[in-house]
């Protein structure tokens, strides 16, 4: 195997939406985004990388990065940034970047982000193990873990020291389609009543009138929440879950659900169903706004319809605890120590 190539994207402006305001979100300041790629670096050169190819952007991220390295702050890979395309501060930046990886060579890629910068990057990375971790306001994809940790375990899946197929799993995605448009979800499509999107962040649960899951968990965060408190559908589970919505005194249920962090909102429920893989599931509005990870995207005019399909076919995504695991089994960490005479 040649040199071991990986690929890390930070986004700048994750953590910075409204919902920071309207609850009590967690802030990423870019010094820690930039401090957790310097710490996936020397993960990555304990692990054995040899080369890292780095997004830039105009938040200020990639230029700490370059001073830090610039002062000698250890052994690290090789560093390229991809500063090829312009930068438009938009999610554009981040495909651009990705793709940039995955034509060099890259052999997985760790996102620095919430469920949107995984969202955009998942459409990017094709068959490339992702490994997200959490820097954003709802993080119900992305996985709240310590950069060393996820530096080594995604190390040891581009050198290959770890069997790939033991330690990553393709999740499964949502895509929703209109007239003029099609997106994909990794978590979940949200319906709204909302005849405009407006500010993206979703916080006001009191329009929904549909959604639908890739997983829900008991324990997550954001509008999954919701499934998750009736029927709870694991990331494991092919199936996804699809609710129906309405107010709070015309619901047969109601959850008390952490659709942000710090707010915890009163939801009607009508009903609900197993979503199967490759069924597509007209949508009931005929109007409104469609959500996809917990931020407005797609507008339908009234009478315009759209349709919502479960498929198998998400990225292929770095299970951390199963890298260490086998790490520790194989001892990929461990030296022999010095012999006492």
């Amino acid at each position: 195997m040649g040199e071991a190539v990986a690929g890390i994207v930070a986004n700048p402006a994750s953590g910075q939406d409204i919902r920071r305001l309207v609850a009590r979100a967690s802030v990423f300041p870019t010094a820690e985004k930039a401090n957790m790629v310097q710490r996936l670096l020397s993960a990555f050169a304990v692990a054995g990388v040899g080369r890292v190819l780095v997004s830039t952007d105009r938040g200020g991220v990639s230029a700490a990065v370059r001073r830090a390295l610039g002062q000698g702050t250890g052994p690290v890979p090789g560093v390229e940034f991809c500063d090829q395309d312009p930068l438009t501060g938009s999610a554009q930046d981040t495909v651009n970047a990705v793709r940039r990886m995955v034509d060099a060579g890259a052999s997985v890629i760790v996102c620095l982000g919430g469920d949107g910068t995984a969202r955009v990057a998942a459409t990017a990375c094709g068959d490339v193990p992702l490994l997200a971790l959490s820097t954003g306001t709802d993080n119900a994809f992305p996985h709240m873990r310590e950069a060393t940790v996820a530096g080594l375990a995604a190390g040891f899946v581009a050198t290959g020291d770890v069997d790939v197929d033991l330690v990553t799993q393709r999740v499964s995605v949502l895509e929703v389609v209109t007239k003029n448009r099609r997106e994909n979800a990794l978590v979940d499509v949200a319906v709204t009543v909302s005849r405009h999107i407006g500010a993206k962040a979703l916080w006001e649960p009191a329009a929904l009138t549909e959604l639908y899951c890739t997983f829900a968990e008991p324990d997550g965060i954001g509008l999954s929440s919701i499934a998750g408190q009736l029927c709870p559908s694991p990331r494991s589970s092919a199936d996804g879950v699809a609710l129906q919505l309405g107010p709070v005194a015309e619901c047969a249920h109601v959850v008390h659900a952490p659709i942000a962090p710090g707010l915890v909102s009163r939801v009607g429920v009508r009903g609900w169903s197993v979503l199967r893989p490759g069924v597509r599931v007209d949508l009931a509005a005929a109007g409104g706004v469609i959500a996809v990870d917990g931020e407005r995207e797609l507008e339908l005019k009234n009478g315009e319809g759209a349709y919502v399909e479960l498929r198998s076919d998400g990225p292929w995504c770095v299970d951390v605890r199963a890298v260490m695991a086998e790490a520790a089994t194989q001892g990929l960490l461990r030296t022999a120590g010095r012999k006492r005479g």
